[in-house]
């Protein structure tokens, strides 16, 4: 991987966030804002913007817990999916549009703005393709709190990963999901949560592998 750089990025409300940055490789295809699961930007996520920087991408990660918990990251072990689990549930959902929008204002100059996220973010990626301007699309992996803004319509093409085997996801939520939003491609894998994630128990190589392929072709698709 290529490796980036740590950033701030102001916000419109002039609240100032950390975001990790990585500049594309070759030919720029377009700007990509990775959005983080609930443990923060860690490793995993900067590896992510690394990969999709390596694909031509321009990626910026933000760290979206800034602002109730600046520099927040931390591991799948108990005590960290407790903090991590907290601070999610306290998240201000017009904060964190702003600060998407932030993101997207910053990287919208060079070309067409994509979103992808994973577990909280996949979520985030929703309310992103809702309510964020001057996104061209958005990929999700198993949003769990979809479903609590199916009333919302997205803004741009968003396609949505979930695992058949995700313990913390009924398939009567994602079935809900699709009767809702017949429109927006829904993609089964046979996998648990966080099965993209190869730091996590429910890492499946192949589904990661597929929903990548799904996700880059949204974007080609998109790109202008």
């Amino acid at each position: 991987m290529l490796g980036g750089e740590a950033i701030e990025i102001q916000s419109k409300d002039g609240f100032t966030f950390g975001a990790y940055h990585a500049s594309a490789h070759g030919a720029r295809r377009g700007g990509l804002v990775v959005i983080q699961e609930i443990f923060g930007v860690t490793d995993h996520i900067r590896d992510v913007a690394d990969f999709y920087a390596a694909e031509g991408f321009e990626t910026i990660a933000p760290a979206l817990f800034d602002r109730q918990e600046p520099g927040f990251e931390t591991d799948y072990n108990e005590d960290g999916v407790k903090r991590a689990i907290a601070l999610a549930g306290n998240v201000n959902w017009d904060h964190v549009v702003m600060d998407l929008q932030a993101c997207v204002d910053r990287l919208k100059e060079a070309g067409p703005v994509f979103a992808v996220g994973y577990c909280w973010g996949g979520t985030a990626s929703w309310v992103a393709a809702c309510r964020v301007k001057g996104l061209a699309a958005a990929s999700g992996y198993y949003g769990r709190l979809i479903v609590n803004f199916l009333d919302e319509t997205p803004r741009c093409p968003i396609i949505l990963h979930f695992g058949e085997t995700d313990k913390a996801i009924p398939m009567d939520d994602v079935e809900r999901i699709k009767k809702a939003h017949p429109d927006v491609p829904v993609y089964l894998y046979p996998a648990g949560h966080g099965f993209n994630s190869d730091r996590r128990a429910d890492y499946d190589p192949d589904s990661a592998r597929v929903a990548r392929q799904r996700t880059l072709e949204l974007f080609r698709t998109h790109s202008g």
